[in-house]
């Protein structure tokens, strides 16, 4: 590792389903974020199938280009196909052992639960049960969160080798132990804290972030903080990390950027959209109605996406046909004949109707084209109508076209909903 440079790490995530498209990994993005939380630099995230060679070829791969820590999930349950530990260990140039009392800790998890409820043989499971039992001799076997044990697999001349189960929720739950296993520990210790500093905007280009970032490093020098950008859920996610001994100046640079882009500033310290819309309704004591056409409920079940957000979403409606946005949401049947179903009257209407009828503080109504077909020369697909009023009169309206096909519509739409409820629970941040 080069001096002012943080540790490296790796990820590597197994499992030959990834690679078909069956199913998308969850756990390579979730062990990076961790991972640079603690303040490695995770130089790659992997995904291979599940033969041998691969995985060898991965972890060698990470060897050689200067990890010292490598996270493994998969391939640690009970089928032919499951051969990390046995790649691991070769890996680290140790045999497999029995572990008796990981074993006898498997068993009594198989007791309990799933062997009750099965009709498998008890040679079939007792073969099962002995294979996630094997580990690496020398390794630290973590006590299973499903019927997998982690294991930690120290290696010669590095890296540290952390082996975690494949189901995310398996996974997220031993990786606190993880992080307390003294080889684990002690790696951690010699690592820089993270001091990543975040910012969040809306409505404003990457290309925009990159100019503003060419003109200061021609003021001054940026080398010592690495920059990164992510365009989210509508918001540009703008993160700063200051390598060693440049955590000052990181800072400067952070308000800097803040400062040159307030106009279009949703946080300075990272928070979402989301948390911070939920935070404004919680503090003001108001509850969210929604009124919902193009968008077909997805604004509503972004609102409850959050754990106690029954304290201030009151419901929603859905819509969709003209009679719905009449019967359900009383939307003037003239007022559709005379404007149109997308257009600013209807999502006005739309607001009111959801906040009146669930007598909700705000209400939000989204109508739009959303594609592929319907669009016309005055409102071509793309074109969304948004509109949030509130008791005490405020009205935000918004009619865009919004770029993209018909899922990209849809989801720009929820996300413009989601700021606008922003801007109306929080005034401070209106233009």
């Amino acid at each position: 590792m080069e001096s002012g440079e943080r540790p490296r790490a790796a990820v590597i995530v197994t499992g030959s389903e990834l690679l078909t498209g069956s199913i998308t990994d969850r756990n390579g993005p979730w062990l990076a974020r961790e991972l640079g939380e603690l303040g490695f630099q995770v130089a790659h995230v992997l995904l291979v199938g599940d033969r041998p060679d691969d995985l060898d070829a991965a972890l060698r791969f990470a060897v050689n280009s200067g990890c010292v820590l490598v996270v493994t999930s998969g391939g640690l349950g009970p089928t032919a196909d499951d051969l990390t530990a046995e790649v691991v260990a070769s890996f680290a140039g140790v045999d497999l052992v029995l572990d008796d009392d990981m074993r006898e800790h498997i068993a009594g998890i198989l007791r309990r639960g799933w062997a009750a409820r099965t009709e498998f043989s008890a040679t079939a499971i007792e073969e099962a049960n002995r294979k996630q039992a094997m580990v690496p001799r020398g390794a630290l076997a973590l006590p299973p969160v499903g019927t997998a044990p982690g294991l930690v697999v120290p290696r010669p001349g590095g890296p540290l080798v952390v082996v975690l189960p494949g189901p995310p929720r398996e996974l997220q739950g031993m990786w606190p132990t993880a992080l307390e296993a003294p080889p684990f520990r002690e790696l951690l210790a010699g690592v820089p804290a993270a001091e990543t500093r975040s910012l969040r905007f809306f409505g404003l280009p990457e290309s925009e972030i990159a100019a503003t970032l060419r003109e200061f490093d021609a003021e001054m020098d940026l080398s010592g903080v690495e920059v990164t950008t992510c365009l989210r859920r509508g918001e540009l996610e703008v993160d700063l990390r200051p390598k060693p001994g440049a955590a000052v100046f990181a800072s400067e640079l952070h308000g800097a950027l803040a400062a040159r882009h307030a106009k279009h500033l949703v946080s300075d310290d990272g928070s979402t959209t989301d948390e911070l819309l939920a935070r404004a309704l919680l503090e003001r004591g108001w509850t969210v109605a929604t009124g919902e056409s193009c968008t077909g409920g997805m604004l509503a079940s972004r609102l409850v996406d959050r754990p106690g957000s029954s304290a201030y979403v009151a419901g929603g409606v859905v819509a969709y046909s003209n009679t719905a946005k009449t019967q359900l949401l009383g939307v003037p049947a003239e007022m559709i004949e005379e404007h149109g179903a997308v257009s600013p009257e209807v999502a006005r209407a739309l607001a009111d109707g959801a906040r009146e009828r669930f007598g909700a503080d705000v209400g939000v109504g989204i109508t739009g084209v959303a594609g592929p077909d319907g669009g016309t020369e005055a409102k071509p697909v793309g074109y969304v109508c948004f509109c949030v009023t509130t008791g005490d009169g405020l009205v935000l309206a918004r009619d865009p076209r919004l770029p993209g096909g018909r899922s990209d519509v849809r989801e720009r739409s929820t996300d413009l909903g989601m700021h606008l409820l922003l801007r109306a629970a929080a005034p401070r941040r209106a233009e």
